[in-house]
């Protein structure tokens, strides 16, 4: 609204500056919304429990071929139910991909549990390369989060930003280490039911602690670039500071 506007409309000029919607802050939660639908949201979380829970029991109860069939079918079916609500694309076929690689995995090895093999191997493997990421100065979390919304790497010069991103991604390495260490252990244990199990229930507690971590450090990321920008405008001679945050 213009200072015409505002006069027009019966509004003190500074109270209408006040009513700009252009503050970047206030846009950081809308694209933290987007951030679990990205993963294919609560309901892409529940959706990929199902294969893994119709595996174990059809395996319980009859042999492995119609084990891997039956989760093969249950997949399918949750992409074509996905696709029929207009749910986004990308998780119905990551799932389905997914089940069909850890059924073919199933089916080389000859044994049930062959089919939670790449889930354990993918734990071990990301959980290396987010600690990794961590060593080398480039946080993943900070790194994806940019590029997913445009926001450019400028955080990486703001110390408590960049020590915010650290803190989100060593938490996703955590809760991939724990998977790989329960889960590897089942597996060496000939534990298929129990496998399950712990690839189900470490999941959601695990990546929701995991997510939590993540939101605080784009909005510390967040709170950190407006407060410099506002340094930056009333002092523009002035050498950016990192300001302590609470």
């Amino acid at each position: 609204m213009s200072e015409r506007d505002a006069s027009a409309a019966g509004l003190p000029a500074q109270n209408a500056a006040d009513h700009q919607p252009d503050q970047p802050a206030q846009r950081v939660p809308d694209r933290e919304k987007t951030l679990l639908e990205q993963m294919g949201g609560i309901s892409g979380l529940a959706y990929s429990a199902v294969p893994i829970v119709v595996f174990v029991l059809v395996s319980s109860f009859t042999s492995l071929m119609p084990a891997i069939w039956s989760a093969i079918g249950v997949a399918v079916g949750i992409a074509i139910f996905r696709l029929v609500r207009k749910e986004p694309l990308q998780p119905a076929i990551s799932g389905v991909l997914g089940v069909a690689v850890c059924s073919f995995i199933a089916y080389r090895s000859g044994d049930a549990k062959g089919f939670f093999l790449l889930g354990i191997w993918t734990s071990l493997i990301y959980g290396g390369v987010f600690l990794a990421s961590v060593v080398v100065r480039w946080p993943l979390v900070g790194v994806a989060w940019s590029a997913l919304n445009g926001l450019g790497f400028s955080w990486r010069k703001q110390r408590r930003a960049l020590r915010g991103y650290d803190l989100a991604t060593l938490a996703w390495t955590t809760v991939f280490a724990a998977k790989y260490v329960v889960q590897q252990w089942l597996y060496d244990s000939d534990q298929t039911g129990w496998l399950a199990f712990a690839r189900i229930a470490m999941g959601y507690p695990l990546t929701g602690l995991a997510l939590i971590v993540t939101v605080w450090a784009i909005r510390r990321a967040a709170k950190v670039a407006e407060l410099e920008k506002a340094e930056a405008q009333q002092d523009p001679g002035a050498i950016p500071s990192n300001p302590s945050l609470s």
